[in-house]
């Protein structure tokens, strides 16, 4: 018998690779929803909205159901990471949302499986290998391809800041990816993802409100408050604690692979809502996507026991 939190170890990497997968697709609601929004309130102040809703939410639902406590030797690891992955990455890609299109920071997001993967070997919580490698990189090639061929993917002047801003995220995000599963075992995804989003939350708030960015509040215009409170909701407590689920029970790059998705639903959802151009390679690049995510999580051979020796009269 086992339990929704408990699955088996056997299933333990599909339960991450699904929860990651789901995370992955809605976070490209979360681009067009981010890019709508940016242009009245900042990136900063959103980011601040954004993720103290988000916190605000996981942090009732711990101390309705799980009631998980940081521990001393917890507690300064938890508050770092949070401030890496909650506020400067929030606050990056805000801003790199604010000087490029949607499609363009998709893009420039998906160099995430390959920087985890490299990060990850680096610090030495992964093993490169050839077909994690191959993986990562046919799962960016299908993202090139989509959003490449066939369409002009000109953007407005100084768009080029916003595609180099949104690389350094990735970058912070690769960092995150590789660093948090041991506090993802010890707190589970739902604990450990309030505590992290509610310390960059509180770093968050600490700076956005200036004069500004209160007088921008007072004047949001109703949709740009439904995006906003989109972002809350699903933008952050869903697809975050998704997203930790994933690290809970898979690799860092297993999990990292499927935010090759993202850009799939950002350029469908940018095409509808924000009027931005589709090519017509978006069915073979997410075969690529695809098949680079299965790649990466392609189970390892199990090595064959040395033959035994002759037989001892």
């Amino acid at each position: 018998m086992y339990s929704m939190t408990s699955p088996p170890a056997a299933r333990r990497p599909l339960l991450g690779l699904a929860a990651a997968c789901l995370s992955s697709l809605l976070g490209g609601s979360a681009v067009v929803a981010t890019r709508f929004a940016v242009a009245e309130i900042g990136p900063v102040a959103l980011a601040a909205l954004r993720y103290g809703l988000g916190a605000l939410l996981l942090g009732g639902l711990v101390l309705l159901w799980r009631r998980q406590r940081l521990t001393r030797r917890d507690w300064l690891p938890v508050l770092l990471l949070g401030a890496l992955f909650f506020a400067a990455f929030p606050a990056l890609f805000s801003a790199s949302l604010a000087h490029t299109t949607a499609a363009r920071g998709a893009l420039a997001l998906a160099s995430l499986p390959f920087l985890t993967l490299l990060v990850a070997a680096l610090l030495g919580r992964e093993s490169l290998s050839a077909l994690k490698l191959a993986g990562v990189l046919l799962a960016l090639a299908g993202v090139a391809l989509a959003l490449i061929a066939g369409r002009d993917l000109a953007a407005p002047p100084g768009a080029w800041r916003g595609d180099l801003l949104m690389l350094l995220t990735a970058l912070l995000g690769a960092i995150f990816n590789a660093l948090a599963r041991p506090y993802m075992a010890r707190l589970g995804a739902l604990g450990f993802t309030a505590w992290a989003m509610l310390a960059g939350a509180v770093m968050l708030n600490l700076v956005a409100w200036d004069g500004s960015a209160r007088e921008a509040v007072m004047t949001l215009s109703g949709a740009a408050w439904a995006a906003i409170t989109y972002l809350g909701v699903i933008g952050a407590a869903l697809i975050f604690y998704l997203w930790g689920l994933g690290l809970a029970h898979a690799s860092p790059t297993q999990v990292a692979v499927t935010v090759a998705l993202n850009p799939v639903s950002a350029m469908t959802l940018g095409a509808l809502l924000l009027h931005e151009p589709v090519g017509g390679a978006l069915p073979l690049g997410l075969g690529a996507v695809l098949l680079g995510i299965a790649a990466v999580n392609w189970p390892a051979p199990v090595p064959k026991p040395p033959p035994a020796g002759p037989r001892q009269v």
